[in-house]
């Protein structure tokens, strides 16, 4: 029964009511590190990463150290591999210490046991439905709802089936620490000098951006019908130079502030994991890139890989992983003559 993965606390409860889900999420993660042993391990582990910065020009990025992250940046997500497995996001399935926050009588906000950021939540359908941004009919929207109503701490990411989902049988988002990304300080200069801006009104600019390592495409609007009518288009061209059977290689970060209202990063992608993921011995390199990896933040699950990624590294591989630039120019035409 769901109601028994649900939290019982008075003050989370205060907070639903609120509609004040950020608050409820940080006090629901609080909780869980004082009564879920794997989640408090996972937090203090958390506390002896390393990282480095690489600084490229006009934008950074953080390499991070993360061993608890191996499970994760290893698994297997083919689907002879993903069929032979329980499914760890059903809330049947959940360990017994997991309990989380009914969110919109449909998704279950949980503590991550395997955090990245300071604070990490994943946000799991309650229903074992795919992970598709668009053809189940209201995820785009969730994930833009989702992102208001944590907006106070948090940025929501979604990872395509292909792109890095840990569980692409299962419709599902993250979200962590606002500014924890380097992407979120930065997104203004590395627009201004690496984006071309194919529309602007008072209420919505799109941007397309290549800054060598990603190539993206930016929605920023106050307007959520305006954002859903803006990324179906976008969706729409998009699928037509980047077909595959189950969606178009894709990571979005959703970015919400009361202000401006939101901003949507769409990393377009060639493929999942470089060819370097996939060499022998001191050739391979275990780094996994999705949506955080994109945003600024690469987690490398071995020492070894920490050490040696540096600023010519990472850019042969995230050129590999990145849509071809042949492909990006002929979208970015595309998407020029629809916004006409």
């Amino acid at each position: 029964m769901l109601e028994t993965v649900l939290i019982d606390n008075k003050e989370i409860k205060k907070f639903i009511a609120e509609k004040n889900f950020a608050e409820a999420a940080r006090h629901l993660l609080n909780l869980q590190k004082s009564s879920w042993q794997k989640l408090s391990a996972g937090y203090k582990s958390l506390q002896n990463v390393r990282t480095k910065s690489l600084e490229f020009d006009g934008y950074s990025f953080k390499i991070q150290f993360n061993p608890g992250r191996i499970v994760s940046s290893s698994a297997k997500v083919d689907e002879k591999s993903v069929s032979e497995r329980e499914c760890f996001l059903c809330y049947r399935n959940l360990p017994s210490e997991q309990k989380g926050i009914l969110y919109d009588e449909r998704f279950l906000i949980l503590g991550n046991p395997f955090p990245i950021f300071p604070e990490h939540f994943t946000a799991a359908h309650i229903e074992h439905i795919p992970q598709r941004i668009i053809r189940q009919s209201r995820t785009f929207n969730d994930l833009l709802t989702l992102s208001k109503d944590l907006s106070e701490f948090y940025t929501v990411i979604y990872n395509g089936p292909k792109c890095g989902a840990s569980a692409p049988d299962h419709l599902h988002f993250q979200a962590g620490s606002k500014f924890f990304m380097p992407i979120n300080n930065e997104f203004q200069q590395i627009r201004n000098k690496y984006g071309e801006i194919l529309y602007e009104q008072k209420n919505l600019i799109v941007a397309v951006i290549d800054d060598g390592l990603r190539r993206f495409i930016s929605i920023e609007s106050d307007d959520s019908v305006l954002l859903r009518e803006i990324f179906k288009m976008f969706y729409e061209e998009y699928e037509t130079i980047n077909p595959d059977t189950i969606e178009p290689l894709l990571n979005i970060l959703s970015f919400y502030n009361e202000r401006s209202g939101w901003r949507v990063i769409i990393f377009l992608r060639a493929k999942h994991r470089s060819s370097h993921y996939f060499k022998e011995g001191k050739e391979n390199i275990l780094l996994s890139p999705a949506a955080v990896d994109l945003g600024g933040v690469c987690i490398t699950p071995l020492e070894k890989d920490f050490n040696k990624i540096d600023k010519e590294l990472l850019t042969e591989i995230f050129q590999e992983i990145t849509l071809e630039k042949e492909k990006f120019e002929h979208l970015k035409s595309l998407l020029k003559e629809k916004l006409k």
